[in-house]
């Protein structure tokens, strides 16, 4: 279910509650609060700032597998971008030799798959969880390029559905952009995802460190296109308070953020972004049920604020249809359809509910 707007209350959604508008600790705020949907918030805060703050981590981590350092590469210019497609598919070949020495099977079919001539990649990893930068299209020659930051639990060992949603953009950006328009989509797997199961998603943490990554990607792109060049980011989940924590000052035309809990500021003005900033929330998508809060504790932020999708944030809300949490760039979807509106700058062509 959507949320109807930014009003307070508590109501029930499939069984479970919900507080609509936000709050903050330290003098903290709800939007029109019962006194139950205070008690609930409390509740909510109490379960977590433990989490965040006072339970360890107990998943199990993943064995290392071995990998080579990434390739040294010559400065980002459209003049080098086969170069570095070269030296990253190499990288990953040797990384799969190395996954495939180590008995990890599913890894080194991974790496393999991105070691193939058909793959363009602009930065590859292969130690740890993984980081992947993957260019889908002409970039060089690209009007229009869009830049999908995941979520959580993204990894290389997970980094087929995402390349497939990148691909699943890719395919309706070709099909929806005018005659003589040019597309790129590029695939960012550039930090270290929280796992959805696990303190770290809770907070700000993972996001402030990558903000300067992507950064630095953006400031590529800008090196490697035309001028002319629009570039949107398209924000999913926690990749919403990825986008958040970079924002400010960030030279892109649009920002997009589906499935978001948030993005770390009240506001999409306080993202301090010249960009036009959207949002959107299938009818499917659990995350409506997370409670949009935000607490400064002993130095970490938990929570990441207010709705994306409310009036009191100010984004442009547009149409998702009824779409679940990881099915925002399902092709047919009118998410998907709106997102490929959004990237080609069909601004007056984006539905809404």
């Amino acid at each position: 279910m959507r949320s109807a707007g930014g009003g307070g209350g508590m109501r029930s959604v499939n069984g479970w509650p919900r507080v609509g508008g936000w709050f903050r600790v330290g003098g903290w705020r709800s939007a029109g609060r019962s006194p139950g949907a205070g008690r609930w918030c409390r509740a909510t805060l109490a379960a977590l700032v433990t989490g965040a703050v006072v339970l360890p981590l107990s998943a199990a981590v993943r064995p290392q597998t071995p990998a080579p350092a990434p390739a040294r590469l010559a400065p980002l210019h459209a003049s080098t971008l086969g170069e570095a497609y070269a030296a990253n598919r190499a990288n990953a070949a040797e990384a799969a030799r190395m996954a495939a020495a180590h008995h990890d099977r599913d890894r080194a079919a991974t790496d393999r798959q991105l070691a193939s001539p058909k793959r363009h990649l602009l930065h590859f990893d292969g130690r740890g969880s993984g980081r992947v930068t993957e260019v889908l299209g002409d970039l060089a020659r690209a009007d229009r390029v869009a830049v999908l930051v995941p979520g959580s639990d993204t990894s290389l060992d997970t980094y087929g559905r995402f390349h497939a949603a990148a691909a699943a953009l890719h395919r309706q950006l070709a099909r929806q952009a005018p005659a003589g328009t040019r597309t790129a989509v590029v695939a960012w797997l550039g930090y270290e995802t929280p796992g959805t199961v696990s303190t770290t998603v809770t907070t700000t943490g993972r996001a402030e460190q990558a903000a300067p990554h992507l950064r630095v990607l953006v400031a590529d792109l800008r090196a490697t296109t035309g001028p002319g060049t629009r570039i949107s980011l398209l924000c999913h989940s926690y990749g919403s308070v990825v986008c958040g924590r970079s924002a400010a000052g960030l030279a892109v035309d649009d920002i997009a953020l589906v499935g978001s809990p948030g993005t770390g500021a009240d506001s999409a003005a306080g993202l301090h972004t010249r960009a036009r900033v959207w949002a959107a929330r299938g009818g499917d998508d659990w995350v409506e049920l997370v409670p949009h809060l935000s607490v400064d504790l002993f130095g970490t932020s938990v929570g990441f604020g207010t709705d994306p999708v409310t009036p009191a944030f100010g984004a442009r809300v547009f149409a998702a249809g009824d779409v679940g949490h990881s099915t925002y760039f399902s092709p047919g979807s009118t998410s998907l359809t709106n997102l490929a509106r959004i990237v080609l700058g069909e601004t007056k062509a984006v539905t809404h509910d």
